[in-house]
């Protein structure tokens, strides 16, 4: 009986009333908050904070609607209120009204969110483009090992992740090269995907002892906060593929992204059967990307490891011929000796495994730098890109190298934004997206572009060269000598060394010209000093002779890292009319595959 004059005294109180009203009220809020909040930037825990105040704030509304009444004379307590003479059906329907506004509200609140979070959130984008809903970044996974030196191991297990993802073409997933400059679990999510230019973001840990491994992930949408798919995995180290191919295909499954039947086998692949050579692999890759000359080396080692134990590894032939490749690009080798070993890697893992777009795209730019075929370097260019649509080392090479040396500059550009898209936080891409637009004789975007890397990050000397180059090209050679000077005491890269020979020759100072010469023929015989840096400064002193001498010993030699340039290179502009260098320029481009020959004026 007690309990019945309770809930009749709740009724009559109107606490029933308020708390439906309350309730509809502080979802409307919240889901405005949720969907408005994040366009704004305003951070996860300030959302979390007011939301958990909302809920907070029920029994409050409870106890005051028990205690107080709201009359024509105002707030009343209750007891006061009962002896008031009657409003009337007024009061009695008025909180019909506080539920349909509220209801109304939070409709209009969640088209409001939906709206600006598919267009306030392009704010952040070039071009005013929206973030693409199946797109993904994937976070550095965190090692939870005691072993500090299985740092490798984790970063090796969130790249794998990342490329089962990349084969999927109605994926964008963004390379391992930007997201490596965050934290595994970073805080401002909504500002670091409009960076990435994505809507998701995989975050995890991974935990190895001996041979068992944990894997802990989850799926996070950037801009809400919203979790959409979490797991974790306690497997041994031989299953671990298994699980980079679960995850992989549980976040395409959330994406709502759709497989081909090639690409889910692609995904289940199982790279190799020997765990060890597996954890070699993850080694070489882990030096590979520290990208450094004596680190390249190290990474080459790695990978021969891992051959020797698994003669049919094709992951680990890929990763060694794209090895054997840079280590000339940092003066750490020479082409003659790191090139057919890299086109015999590349060819190996193409015969292991036709669907490698590394390989591919190692072996197109060998067709370019070494063979000068231009015809074969774009089969494989394009093979790797139908094969890995999200590969953006493809874009950029086949933008980068072969575009530019056959003077489609259209095309040229437009790959290395792509590589740019893919990739928005590597530094050699931004600066090469620069370095095009400089061939493309686009002065002025080229500046813009290598000051925008640069902003990237103050300390990388490559792209302070290739600003001192696209200024003196535009005119400014006291700016380019800044540049190379700043670049200068940041690397020590020889071409450095003729670019500044080259300016100061222009600018009358023989002398250092001259001294500069002297410096790069005492560069130890180990250092790789190609024909093209000497060929700069013989260029600024007038001597034509000689600066082609330097070009017809590099295209002997196969060292073909600038001369595949020759027909669009304005560095190389005072030699063009010059029967040699243009005998020279037929052999390495033909002008029959020249594109645009009134571009190298």
């Amino acid at each position: 009986m007690k309990s019945q004059i309770f809930f009749a005294e709740l009724k009559r109180r109107n606490v029933y009333k308020v708390a439906v009203a309350y309730m509809v009220a502080g979802w409307a809020l919240s889901q405005g908050i949720a969907q408005v909040f994040p366009v704004f930037d305003v951070p996860n825990w300030a959302i979390r904070l007011i939301v958990l105040l909302i809920i907070l704030g029920l029994p409050i509304a409870l106890v005051l609607a028990w205690t107080f009444e709201i009359t024509p004379e105002g707030i009343k307590s209750t007891t006061a209120a009962d002896t008031m003479p009657s409003s009337g059906g007024t009061k009695k329907h008025a909180w019909v009204y506080v539920v349909v506004a509220g209801g109304f509200v939070s409709i209009g609140l969640f088209f409001i969110g939906r709206y600006t979070a598919s267009h306030a959130t392009a704010g952040g984008l070039p071009g005013g483009r929206s973030l693409p809903a199946k797109s993904i970044a994937v976070m550095p996974f965190e090692s939870l090992s005691e072993d500090r030196s299985n740092a490798y191991f984790a970063e090796g297990v969130q790249d794998e992740i990342l490329t089962r993802l990349a084969k999927v073409a109605d994926l964008k997933v963004i390379s391992h090269t930007s997201t490596q400059r965050f934290n595994s679990a970073p805080e401002n999510l909504p500002q670091i995907a409009k960076q990435l230019g994505v809507m998701n973001i995989l975050e995890g840990s991974v935990q190895k002892v001996a041979d068992q491994v944990r894997v802990n992930v989850q799926l996070i949408n950037a801009l809400t906060d919203a979790h959409l798919w979490a797991e974790t995995y306690d497997r041994k180290l031989t299953d671990i593929f298994r699980v980079e191919t679960d995850i992989a295909k549980s976040i395409a499954d959330a994406l709502k992204a759709k497989l081909t039947g090639s690409e889910q086998t692609q995904m289940s692949k199982r790279p190799t059967e020997n765990s060890e050579a597996y954890e070699l692999y993850l080694k070489g890759s882990f030096f590979w990307n520290k990208r450094t000359g004596e680190d390249l080396k190290t990474a080459a080692d790695y990978f021969q490891q891992a051959i020797a134990l698994d003669p049919q590894y094709a992951a680990a032939y890929a990763g060694l011929a794209q090895t054997y490749i840079v280590i000339p690009l940092f003066a750490a080798g020479t082409p003659r000796d790191y090139f057919p070993k890299a086109k015999a890697a590349a060819q190996r893992a193409i015969e292991l495994d036709e669907t490698s777009a590394e390989a591919h795209t190692a072996l197109g730019l060998l067709f370019c730098f070494s063979d000068v075929n231009f015809a074969e370097a774009e089969k494989e260019f394009k093979r790797a890109i139908a094969i890995n649509p999200n590969y953006a080392t493809a874009h950029h090479w086949y933008g980068n190298a072969l575009l530019v040396a056959l003077g489609r500059f259209d095309e040229a550009i437009s790959e290395c934004q792509r590589a740019v898209e893919l990739d928005p936080l590597s530094l050699i891409i931004n600066a090469d997206l620069g370095g095009t637009l400089m061939m493309a004789r686009r002065y002025d975007q080229a500046i813009a572009q290598l000051q925008r890397t640069l902003e990237l990050d103050e300390r990388f000397g490559y792209s302070h060269w290739n600003l001192g180059e696209a200024l003196y090209l535009k005119g400014d050679a006291a700016g380019a000598i800044a540049e190379y000077e700043k670049a200068r005491s940041i690397d020590d890269d020889p071409q450095i060394l003729g670019l500044l020979g080259c300016a100061y020759a222009n600018t009358g100072q023989k002398d250092k010209a001259l001294e500069l010469i002297r410096q790069l023929a005492e560069r130890p015989k180990h250092e790789f000093v190609r024909g093209y840096i000497v060929a700069l400064i013989y260029i600024g002193l007038g001597d034509k002779a000689k600066a082609i001498d330097c070009l017809e010993r590099e295209y002997l030699d196969h060292d073909n890292i600038d001369t595949a340039w020759i027909r669009v290179d304005p560095m190389l502009d005072p030699l063009r009319g010059d029967p040699r260098f243009e005998t020279l320029a037929d052999k390495i481009v033909p002008l029959s595959e020249f594109k645009q020959p009134t571009a190298a004026r």
